[in-house]
């Protein structure tokens, strides 16, 4: 038997600005004090340059400074840093304004922190590591950066171009926390965040560099910055289905995949590799007659059939053998519709719905309503494919990824899976969760087909469509993470599905103290 492991590792919260300031003003409201969490914030900061860095250390920190409380967090940050001899300075943009950067303004200068207010002294000292405390979460791309703030970005470039380290506090400067936008950010090597993971950060991976969340207290509190989870290595080993000790090929599913138009059988041959190298039982290719050869030679694990022509053929064929059929994968052609309708119409299991069988249904999502019947379903389109299906500019899916997903979802009483950098799994009930995981290497024709194939097969042993697709995301994200986070020229899908099979066993490490989160940086290099 395929038993579920339900979700017990540690919650992390993925958030705009607003759940950022509401988890924030939620802690302040129990009786935390405000000073308290900027102290927290930064001294964890400061600690974590410290270890990242050390070999730079001697080189000094330069630490720029807005007026608000990102801007104070920069004091803490210097201040910690001079406490251990650190050579450290703060270059100030803007006279600190609130009231608690100007308490830790006063604190660092009083202990003996170097500090100017010439910004063009930035680049003066030498140092190899500048912290950018200039603007934190509550910038909104529709917000130009003005005046001294875009001396102060721009000198952050210069320091990245001539081979320095930024680290930016929260957010890089000039980063819309929400929806990933921005205005002239520069590019950081390391992102210190507190408490929840922002929305923007995942958008913007390429900007932001390594992503630490780290642990400043707030608890419960972060609940109030929203529900939709990150999917982590720990919450994957613990949701991940068993396979017992007696199972056998019924026990551990078969997956019907329909789709290998003439000419596309690689896309179901893919599909089908997917599936077998995630645990599947059986996997039966449902293709069209031209690509039966292929598919019979090039994976012979698989089963093969011809696309049946009736519903009785269906029947006998697929729908009376399967547990979860997968249907999409190079579909293609003008029996596409006819296919699909085919399918919902004569099975009554779970399914995995993609690709082709998507985009028959262009403009008419609510269509597939009567289709579906309330079974459990997974659909996983790609941002044009989702805007082709729902009717939407794909610029505004692209900027809505978090939210229209859910939409989509409430429509079709169906869990959507919207691929991409991040990756956003949402129920029906409104459940979201978020996957972060994966590199460039998946940015190439045939991705989807194994994904689709990982998905089929584990929503065939957990019964569960969002378990199933975030599960699935985070696997195959992972595999092109580990064959390489940053180079992206020379691998292809066959190096991804040659090391899938590890990671179904690979074991979650618990992050250090104040660590709640990491997430390595991706796509720095072509």
């Amino acid at each position: 038997m395929v038993r579920a492991v339900r979700l017990g590792a540690p919650t992390i919260i993925v958030t705009d600005s607003r759940g950022a300031a509401s988890a924030d003003a939620s802690a302040i409201a129990a009786g935390i004090p405000s000073r308290a969490l900027m102290q927290r914030a930064g001294a964890a900061a400061a600690a974590e340059i410290a270890t990242r860095f050390s070999a730079a250390l001697h080189r000094g920190v330069v630490v720029v400074t807005g007026a608000g409380n990102n801007g104070g967090d920069g004091w803490v940050i210097a201040h910690a840093l001079h406490a251990v001899g650190i050579r450290v300075r703060v270059v100030e943009c803007f006279q600190s304004r609130t009231t608690d950067a100007k308490a830790e303004r006063d604190a660092a200068i009083a202990a003996g922190v170097a500090h100017s207010d010439d910004v063009d002294s930035i680049l003066a000292g030498g140092e190899d590591i500048a912290v950018d405390a200039l603007v934190g979460t509550g910038l909104a791309r529709d917000e130009p950066l003005r005046g001294r703030l875009v001396k102060g970005v721009a000198i952050l470039h210069l320091i990245a171009r001539r081979g320095g380290s930024v680290v930016a506090i929260d957010v890089p400067s000039g980063l819309d926390a929400t929806d990933g936008m921005h205005v002239g950010a520069a590019r950081c090597a390391l992102t210190l965040t507190f408490g929840t993971i922002k929305r923007g950060q995942l958008v913007a991976r390429g900007l932001c560099g390594d992503i630490v969340a780290l642990d400043i207290g707030l608890g419960t509190h972060v609940s109030a910055a929203g529900s939709a989870r990150l999917a982590t290595a720990a919450w994957f080993r613990e949701s991940l289905p068993e396979i017992a000790a007696d199972a056998h090929k019924g026990t551990r599913k078969k997956i019907a995949i329909i789709g290998g138009a003439a000419g596309m059988a690689g896309a179901a041959m893919l599909a089908a590799r997917g599936a077998l190298r995630s645990g599947a039982g059986m996997v039966k290719c449902v293709v069209a007659a031209e690509s039966l050869p292929a598919i019979q030679e090039g994976e012979p694990a698989a089963l093969c059939a011809q696309w049946p022509d009736n519903d009785e053929a269906f029947a006998a064929t697929v729908a009376t053998w399967a547990d979860v059929i997968l249907i999409g994968p190079g579909l293609g052609g003008a029996r596409a519709r006819e296919l699909v309708e085919r399918t919902l119409r004569c099975f009554d299991g779970p399914v995995v719905i993609d690709a082709d069988a998507l985009n028959v249904f262009a403009g008419d999502a609510a269509a597939l309503v009567p289709l579906l019947r309330g079974r459990a379903a997974l659909l996983t389109p790609h941002p044009v494919e989702f805007a082709r299906l729902s009717g939407q500019d794909v610029d505004h899916v692209l900027e809505s990824r978090f939210t229209v997903p859910y939409e989509l979802a409430a429509i079709t009483s169906a869990t959507v899976l919207l691929k991409g950098v991040p990756t956003v799994v949402s129920a029906p009930d409104g459940e979201t969760i978020v996957v972060a995981e994966g590199t460039p290497i998946l940015a190439t024709g045939g991705a989807g087909d194994v994904l689709g194939g990982i998905a089929a097969t584990l929503l065939a042993q957990t019964g569960n469509a969002t378990m199933a697709g975030a599960l699935a995301a985070f696997a195959h994200g992972r595999a092109a993470s580990s064959v390489s986070a940053v180079q992206v020229r020379g691998f292809t899908l066959d190096d991804v599905l040659g090391v899938l099979p590890a990671m179904w066993s690979h074991e979650a490490t618990v992050p250090r103290a104040p660590i709640l989160a990491e997430l390595p940086a991706i796509g720095q290099y072509a």
